[in-house]
């Protein structure tokens, strides 16, 4: 921000006869600004889903869902899948609709309006994330203990042991929490920096239209 930082001071020293000219020019550099930072949440959001997809074709869950024998929870696992991987697009798309809005807007206030409704879209994306990250966490441990017959021992050894029960609940827990706070610590650097970038730019395009 160095370089809108210095066209500001000389905006605030040229006389009045030169302000519209300045005006113009700091909110071209926040509008290339914030399309740019749009920009790469579209192409982060993309690499993230190709990622996972990519990753679960290397990982082979066959065996463990043959060994589960339940057709309908392999049903029900599959249509998750394909319902989080549709979202996953829907959000992509969003992405591509508000680059291209902030790409060709004109208006201040419609900049202003764009870069807002950016922000939240990302947020919702990145809550839906995580809370699809517990779902699936409690949903395969509640699965593999509960269908999975190389657990039936365990499942026994627990069933007379309150305390182990208890503790085993606790450990899951912790791990599930682990998962969802190494996950916020990612989003929150990678879409959080972006987000707190576009916001700023948010505050100087108020600044100029006053």
């Amino acid at each position: 921000m160095k370089e809108l930082d210095l066209l500001k001071k000389d905006w605030k020293k040229n006389s009045d006869s030169f302000e519209q000219i300045s005006e113009k020019e700091i909110y071209k550099m926040i509008h290339k600004k914030s399309s740019s930072i749009v920009k790469w949440i579209l192409i982060i959001s993309i690499l993230e889903i190709s990622f996972w997809t990519f990753s679960n074709l290397f990982i082979n869950t066959d065996d463990v869902l043959r060994k589960i024998n339940h057709p309908e929870i392999v049903v029900t696992l599959e249509y998750l899948t394909y319902l989080n991987y549709l979202v996953g697009l829907i959000f992509v798309f969003i992405f591509y609709k508000n680059y291209t809005t902030i790409s060709t807007t004109v208006a201040t206030k419609s900049l202003m309006s764009a870069i807002l409704r950016t922000r939240k879209t990302v947020q919702y994306y990145v809550w839906y994330n995580l809370g699809m990250i517990v779902i699936t966490s409690i949903l395969s441990f509640f699965i593999a203990f509960v269908y999975n017959p190389d657990m039936a021992f365990l499942r026994e050894k627990l069933a007379v042991n309150g305390k182990a029960m208890f503790a085993t609940i606790g450990i899951l827990t912790l791990v599930i929490l682990g998962f969802f706070g190494l996950f916020w610590c990612f989003y929150r650097l990678l879409y959080g920096t972006l987000l707190r970038r576009l916001y700023a730019n948010y505050k100087e395009l108020k600044k100029i239209d006053f």
